[in-house]
């Protein structure tokens, strides 16, 4: 009896995991593909790299828009309502930065083939495959160590993407003739390196879930 009344009241499904990973994912993949893009020379074929980020943005909103949706339909969660909404709005702002670094790359007419942008570029790709790795162990909360290990690995990210948009900041004031130019590469690094604090909002509120339930 005790049995059939804890099953009625336990989660019948995974929805919530299983969007969490599909945004995670989706916001590797377009990190990725950001990493693709700044390494294209060529203007003409970077246009046609943009609209993939943005075709994955746009479902993530929509990813995002389902986990709001199943908050108001399920009474039993796998976590803490608020620690659900934290996570769905610090990963779908992830994708928002990637897609907003794309878009000031292509708006600017800067060619990211700059080591700046390109150095930065290749810690969003690791700091966002760190992301999807710990949001796969929420699954099940097996292996502790592995999420907090990538945890930490995306809180360093965050301090080396720091230190190389102030490095590459004061390298640009210092050699950079053209004050267009200045204003508009500084801009692209700081939207690069918003992208890496906006991992680490993400890790904080992972390391919050497991602190809790773990």
């Amino acid at each position: 009896m005790a049995f059939s009344f804890m099953k009625m009241f336990s989660p019948k499904d995974k929805v919530f995991y299983s969007l969490f990973e599909e945004v995670a994912a989706n916001g590797h993949t377009m990190a990725l593909q950001l990493a693709a893009l700044v390494a294209e020379p060529d203007y003409a074929k970077r246009q046609n790299m943009i609209k993939p980020i943005e075709d994955l943005e746009h479902a993530n909103d929509e990813l995002t828009h389902r986990v709001f949706t199943e908050l108001g339909r399920n009474f039993i969660t796998p976590f803490d309502r608020e620690d659900i909404h934290f996570l769905a709005s610090a990963l779908d702002d992830i994708a928002d930065y990637i897609y907003a670094s794309a878009k000031k790359i292509k708006l600017y007419h800067v060619n990211p083939t700059d080591d700046g942008i390109q150095r930065l570029a290749e810690l969003i790709v690791q700091s966002t495959s760190e992301v999807k790795a710990a949001v796969a162990e929420l699954r099940d909360m097996k292996n502790i160590r592995r999420i907090t290990d990538s945890l930490v690995r995306i809180n360093s990210i965050e301090n080396q993407a720091d230190d190389i948009s102030d490095m590459f900041i004061e390298r640009l004031f210092s050699m950079e003739p053209d004050a267009k130019e200045i204003i508009k590469k500084r801009e692209i690094y700081q939207v690069l390196e918003d992208v890496t604090d906006k991992c680490e909002d993400a890790a904080n509120v992972i390391e919050s879930i497991i602190v809790k339930y773990a």
